[in-house]
């Protein structure tokens, strides 16, 4: 795929066609449906509005969609067209909108009729943004995208584009500051299928997948779009928050056979009481967990009750998707696995030198899903894009079995005595004590001015704490060592996440420097 014509959709979505699942579902969102045959029907009437509109090719066109059949429409018919759709996290503030659409520089603006509210002021004032363009009944004085498809024609030649051109853009979380643009290419969707999707899940046509995480992320394009899709599979969209409930519901509604969720959720429908005897659907094979590591504890208490495991990963927005994985039968929990064939992995020091097994160093990744680079930000994509090797910003052991196991983000990690902890390894002994749900670990000054561990921990329903902070104490202690124990611990309602469920520990950190 080193050159010569190559558009991302044809081999996505016509291949399916033409190999005669035209008339297969592709996806369902519990009100409309959408076989492969539509789906390129309505990819083509996409492409042939946004000529329409005066969109050229290479220019971006915005998506602030919520995760229904409209979604995928869209979002291929651009990349048939050559145009290139950027993805939207739902979530965003309206300053965080208006930052992002300016610097993408959006010609048209697809967004879901519910989050109109939240950019309604900002779109007369961003001068590249010519149309805004309404999924949904009310389009509230804009295009409305049903009225905008009805008349157009399901005919359209394939922009001849190249393997190496940017395809679509997906903006970083922005959890330190605004988000950035990452480029991503056409070649990038199907090499995380030919990887981690055919060598790690192995998914197959018969499958039905179930995505916790949305559209808009990388994790959530690849199980939802990328995977079912480069075999035929089906897809059962979710537009509602994932919440434990609701996530039972469609299991036990649709019966996937691949989940893919994250850990917060995992835990989240393991413990609630409510909730303590709802089955996960009758065909469920297989569970896929990443944006944040999974505890040991988690992952084995969802095999003890439902008989299937989570495959646990990590990957990201740079590189979309997975690069390290534990697979069927090679799973160890509380690790992040091992290297997803195709990627090569190092971890280094700060010199840049390779570390031992058992030494924490960072991690680089070599992968043919890498994106191009940031949008206008030279300086910080050549600190991440280095040639072949991609700077991840995780710090990770490996042992001698060749498996990789999270210590935390660089800015997480900290020195106690002289040796580094790893604050994802205290919360996760934390959690084990029966009186903890949740729990994040940051670094505070002691007295004389030396860093040692504080924990903020949410307790489970029912549970006290009084005599927390020493039966806590002695339970680390206990658990990976003496001088990893919290010494302070501070409960609270809640913790503060960004939309993936990552815990984000850096306002921790500053409230706990106050």
């Amino acid at each position: 795929m080193s050159g010569g014509s190559y558009n991302a959709v044809t081999w996505l979505l016509d291949r399916n066609v033409d190999e005669g699942r035209g008339a297969k579902l592709a996806f369902t969102d519990t009100v409309s449906e959408l076989t492969y045959g539509g789906l390129q029907q309505q990819s083509r009437r996409v492409a042939n509005m946004l000529r329409r509109l005066g969109v050229r090719r290479e220019e971006r066109v915005a998506m602030i969609m919520l995760d229904t059949v409209d979604f995928p429409a869209v979002f291929l018919g651009a990349i048939r067209a050559g145009i290139v759709p950027v993805p939207l996290n739902t979530l965003l503030t309206s300053d965080q909108y208006a930052y992002v659409l300016a610097d993408c520089r959006a010609r048209v603006l697809f967004i879901s009729e519910a989050l109109l509210p939240v950019v309604k002021d900002m779109v007369g004032r961003l001068p590249d943004l010519e149309h805004v363009v309404v999924s949904g009944k009310d389009a509230l004085g804009h295009k409305k995208l049903s009225d905008e498809l009805a008349g157009e024609s399901d005919v359209f030649a394939t922009a001849a584009t190249h393997p190496d051109e940017p395809a679509f853009w997906l903006y970083s979380s922005g959890s330190t500051g605004m988000p950035k643009g990452v480029r991503h290419l056409h070649s990038n969707l199907a090499a995380t299928a030919d990887t981690y999707a055919r060598q790690v899940l192995g998914i197959r046509e018969d499958d039905v997948c179930l995505s916790a995480a949305k559209l808009f992320f990388a994790y959530g394009l690849g199980n939802a779009l990328t995977f079912p899709m480069s075999v035929g599979a089906t897809t059962v969209l979710n537009s509602e928050r994932p919440t434990p409930a609701l996530m039972f519901a469609l299991m036990n509604k649709y019966n996937p056979t691949i989940f893919f969720g994250v850990p917060t959720l995992y835990s989240s429908m393991l413990n609630d009481e409510t909730l303590k005897n709802e089955p996960a659907g009758s065909r469920l094979r297989i569970c896929t967990s990443a944006g944040e590591a999974l505890p040991e504890s988690v992952g084995n208490a969802w095999k003890a009750r439902f008989g299937v495991d989570i495959l646990d990963g990590v990957g990201s927005t740079e590189l979309l998707h997975i690069f390290l994985s534990n697979a069927p039968g090679d799973i160890k929990y509380g690790t992040s696995g091992r290297p997803v064939p195709g990627y090569k992995v190092r971890l280094v020091n700060d010199a840049g030198d390779d570390v031992p097994d058992g030494e924490v160093g960072e991690l680089l990744v070599d992968a043919p899903s890498a994106g191009e680079g940031y949008w206008n930000q030279r300086s910080k994509t050549r600190q991440t894009f280095a040639g072949h090797w991609t700077r991840t910003g995780d710090k990770y052991v490996r042992d001698a079995d060749g498996r990789y196991t999270f210590c935390g983000r660089g800015d997480d990690m900290f020195k106690v005595s002289g040796i580094w902890v790893s604050p994802f390894e205290v919360e996760s002994a934390l959690i084990t004590h029966p009186s903890v749900l949740e729990a994040a670990v940051v670094p505070e000054a002691d007295p004389e001015g030396l860093l040692k561990p504080k924990a903020f921990v949410v307790l489970r329903p029912g549970a006290s704490a009084a005599g927390l902070h020493e039966a806590l104490k002695e339970h680390v202690k206990q658990k990976i060592g003496p001088w990893k124990y919290p010494r302070w611990v501070e409960v609270v309602d809640s913790l503060p996440k960004t939309a993936t469920g990552k815990i984000q520990r850096f306002k921790l950190r500053d409230a706990a420097s106050k």
